[in-house]
């Protein structure tokens, strides 16, 4: 067992912080015999002196310091504790379970993180990414109490935050991109499609051909992307994902007789509104304030890179 108490610690910086024991008795609201007896048993326990006046202040030892300097993190670590405590009495939980399909635009969620941190300290923070309708399957479960995508499962409701633009893009050197026409279906089944693999549901691609035989699925957006960039295959992939790469020339976008664009929202939902805690909810106000922050004026629910403010868009 401990030798000593938090509480003897507490005084001794106490009075290592005034300088003596009567103005250290003024900060902890003791009397100055209590701390100094509090330090003086202290130092019967530890065996060593930690304190010795100089004049009328009290300054460490050598040892003092050194043993001070352990016990800090000791005193910090109970007042985190502590103040845990007063937070899971007033229903602000431990942990929040996010998840994030890979559609979502990053920057956006860091930045309500970032927020979020700032309002919950002691509340940690799981993020779950996910792809298509995996994302449900979490909130279904019960695996994440806040999920944001493209995809969440009709017994559920969910606040539109925005939309994402996929754009159809290919290397300008890929057949499909010297054609000097708008391409047709016909067109696109001679070329090989990029597919991202949805988990949820047993199929091998999503916005695929599932009988062609020249379709690659792969499991996330960055593979996709890298497939599309090396020119083996053409596919329709995030606009902001894509736009530094069309801005310089490195891919570009097909242009279809029809669906060039296809637009997906951005989503939030709750595992269960009614049982969310505090810091679920507050996380939850976080993500809806960043995104309403990057939707200009005049659009109800932007595009993804209207809200990224990272550039300008392709014109289509």
């Amino acid at each position: 067992m401990p030798k000593g108490t938090l509480e003897q610690w507490r005084m001794l910086k106490a009075v290592v912080d005034a300088g003596g024991f009567a103005k250290a008795a003024t900060l902890v609201h003791k009397s100055p015999s209590s701390i100094n007896h509090a330090v003086q048993k202290l130092q019967a326990q530890l065996g060593v002196p930690v304190l010795e006046v100089r004049g009328r202040r009290a300054e460490l030892t050598d040892a003092g310091a050194a043993l001070l300097r352990r016990a800090e993190n000791l005193l910090g670590e109970a007042l985190e504790i502590e103040t845990l405590a007063v937070a899971l009495a007033e229903g602000v939980e431990s942990e929040v379970a996010l998840g994030v399909d890979q559609f979502v635009p990053q920057d956006p969620v860091v930045d309500a993180l970032a927020r979020f941190s700032t309002q919950f300290p002691h509340t940690r923070v799981q993020i779950h990414e996910t792809m298509l309708g995996g994302g449900g399957a979490l909130l279904q479960s019960g695996a994440v109490d806040l999920l944001i995508g493209p995809s969440i499962p009709s017994d559920f409701l969910a606040e539109p935050l925005g939309q994402i633009r996929m754009l159809c893009v290919a290397h300008p050197e890929h057949p499909l991109a010297r054609k000097a026409r708008p391409l047709s279906m016909r067109d696109l089944r001679l070329g090989r499609q990029i597919v991202i693999r949805d988990p949820s549901v047993g199929r091998e691609g999503e916005g695929g051909w599932l009988d062609d035989e020249r379709r690659w699925t792969v499991g996330n957006v960055q593979t996709a992307m890298r497939c599309v960039s090396a020119g083996v295959a053409f596919g329709w992939l995030p606009e902001c994902g894509v736009r530094r790469a069309l801005d310089r020339g490195e891919l570009v976008a097909l242009e279809l007789e029809a669906g060039a664009t296809q637009v997906v929202p951005v989503l939030l939902a709750f595992k269960d509104h009614d049982r969310a805690g505090s810091a679920a909810r507050g996380l939850a106000e976080f993500l809806c304030a960043v995104f309403r922050e990057r939707v200009p004026e005049d659009q109800a629910l932007p595009d993804w890179w209207s809200m990224a403010r990272c550039g300008s868009r392709v014109r289509l």
